[in-house]
C-alpha cells in the first residue's frame, strides 16, 4: 500500500479544501438563520442550494461514486482523504457535495443492481441533485441489528408487490424532496435459508398507504440537515412488479454491498469531525484562562490533545488500509478492516470530541458550536450501520476461527 496520495486525489483535496474555506463554513452560520426563517424546518435553506451549484460548477459533485459513468470514477482509496475533509462540515459538505448518506448508499444500490428503467426513473435525478431519497430498513418492534428480524411482508399479488409494515430511524425521510424509499422486507417469510427471505424493492413517497408518521429525533436533534429521520407506515402500498430491485431473495446481499463503501464513508467524515474537534481545541486552549494560566499550559490539555492527535493518525491509517483492501481484494476481502473502523473510529471519535465539550465548558454543550452535534453524530454511529457489538461479535469468531 503506497501512503502517498495519488495526483489526482491531491489535486481534488485542494480543491475541495478551498471549497470548504471560501464557501462551506462561511455559509454554515448563515444556514442556521436562514432555516429559522423558513416554513417548514425540513426544507432547504437557499444557501445550501447556493453551495451545490458551485461545488457541481467546480466539479466537486458526486465523487464517491467509484463507476465513472455515474460518478467521479474514484477508488475508495482516492475519495476516503475527501470525505474527511467534507466530515468537517457534516450538515453542510456532503449535501452540497451530493456525497450524503442515505442518497450514497441508495445511488450505489440503484447503480449496481437496478435495471435500466429504474435508473432512469431514479438514479439519474437522484445524481443531478434533484431529489432526495430514504432506505427503511430498521424497525421499532424488532432487533433490527440482525436483518433476519425484519418483519416488513412485500407480497406478490398479480403484477404488484404489496407492502405492509412499520420503519423507523429512516433518515432523510422528513426532507419534502425525499421522494424514494428503497424497503427492504420479507418475500418468503418462511424460506429455509434465512439470507434469501428478504428483498428490495422501490416505494415512491407518494403511493398510497406509505404515511410519514413522526419525525425521530436524535439526542434531542431532528438533524433538519440529514433530511430528519422519520417512522414511517406502509399500509397495504402497492407498487408495480418492475419496482424490485434485482431478485427476490436478493435483500441480504444488495444491503452488504451497500454498507461496505458506507462504512467506509461514515468513518473518514468521522476523522473529519474529530479534526475539527481538535482545531476547535486548540483555539479554545490559547484564547482562555484559568487560575492564572492559559488552558494551552495546562497538563491536562496537553494530554487530551496530544492524545487526539495520536488517535486521529492511527484511525485514518487504519480506514485508509481498509479502503486499499477494498480496492484491491474487494468487500470480502476487506471484511475484517471493514469491521475493525467500524468499531475503532466512532467510540474514539467521541471521546475526542468529549475532550472538546469539556474543554469549552458550558459552550461547548450550547448552539454556538458545532460540538453538540458533532457528539451526537459521532455517538449515533456506534448504534447505525450495525451496533459495535454485532461486529465485534463476528470479528471475534473470524479471529477464533483461525485456531479451530
Amino acid at each position: 500500500m503506497d501512503f502517498a496520495y495519488d495526483a489526482r486525489t491531491e489535486e481534488l483535496r485542494a480543491r475541495l479544501l478551498a471549497f470548504m474555506d471560501e464557501h462551506v463554513h462561511p455559509a454554515e452560520q448563515v444556514a442556521h438563520e436562514q432555516r429559522a426563517r423558513l416554513a417548514s424546518p425540513w426544507d432547504t435553506p437557499q444557501v445550501v442550494e447556493d453551495l451545490k451549484a458551485e461545488a457541481r460548477r467546480q466539479g466537486l459533485w458526486n465523487l464517491f461514486l467509484p463507476d465513472a459513468e455515474y460518478g467521479a470514477g474514484l477508488t475508495n482509496l482516492q475519495y476516503a482523504p475527501l470525505a474527511e475533509i467534507t466530515g468537517r462540515s457534516p450538515q453542510l459538505a456532503p449535501t452540497a457535495t451530493n456525497c450524503a448518506a442515505p442518497d450514497t448508499g441508495n445511488m450505489e444500490v440503484l447503480a449496481q443492481f437496478a435495471d435500466e428503467a429504474q435508473k432512469k426513473q431514479w438514479l439519474e435525478p437522484l445524481l443531478a441533485g434533484e431529489i432526495r431519497s430514504a432506505f427503511a430498513m430498521t424497525e421499532p418492534d424488532v432487533a433490527s441489528s440482525d436483518a433476519t428480524n425484519i418483519t416488513t411482508h412485500i407480497e406478490r399479488d398479480g403484477d404488484e408487490y404489496v407492502i405492509t409494515g412499520r420503519k423507523w430511524y429512516i433518515s432523510g425521510a422528513m426532507n419534502p424532496d425525499c421522494q424514494i424509499f428503497i424497503v427492504m422486507g420479507k418475500t418468503d417469510p418462511d424460506g429455509a435459508d434465512i439470507r434469501r427471505q428478504q428483498s428490495m424493492i422501490l416505494v415512491p413517497r407518494d403511493t398510497p398507504g406509505v404515511t410519514v408518521d413522526r419525525a425521530m429525533q436524535v439526542f434531542g436533534y431532528e438533524d433538519h440537515y440529514h433530511g430528519g429521520h422519520a417512522e414511517v407506515t406502509f399500509d397495504h402500498a402497492r407498487v408495480p412488479v418492475s419496482n424490485l430491485i434485482g431478485e427476490e431473495g436478493g435483500g441480504f446481499a444488495i444491503a452488504q454491498a451497500r454498507l461496505g463503501p458506507g462504512r467506509i464513508h461514515h468513518c473518514m467524515r468521522l476523522i473529519g469531525m474529530a479534526e475539527r474537534a481538535i482545531e476547535l481545541m486548540c483555539r479554545r486552549a490559547v484564547s482562555r484562562e484559568a487560575f492564572g494560566k492559559a488552558l494551552a499550559q495546562q497538563g491536562v490539555v496537553h494530554n487530551w490533545i496530544a492524545d487526539a492527535r495520536v488517535t486521529v493518525e492511527q484511525l485514518r491509517l487504519l480506514v485508509l488500509k481498509t479502503a486499499w483492501l477494498m480496492d484491491t481484494v474487494g468487500n470480502r476481502g476487506a471484511h475484517t478492516e471493514i469491521q475493525a473502523i467500524k468499531i475503532a473510529t466512532p467510540r474514539a471519535v467521541v471521546d475526542i470530541i468529549d475532550r472538546a465539550i469539556q474543554l469549552h465548558g458550558a459552550g461547548g454543550v450550547s448552539q454556538d458550536f458545532p460540538l453538540a452535534e458533532l457528539y451526537a453524530g459521532a455517538r449515533t454511529l456506534m448504534i447505525a450501520d450495525g451496533p459495535d457489538e454485532v461486529h465485534q461479535r463476528s470479528l471475534a469468531r473470524r479471529e477464533i476461527k483461525k485456531y479451530l
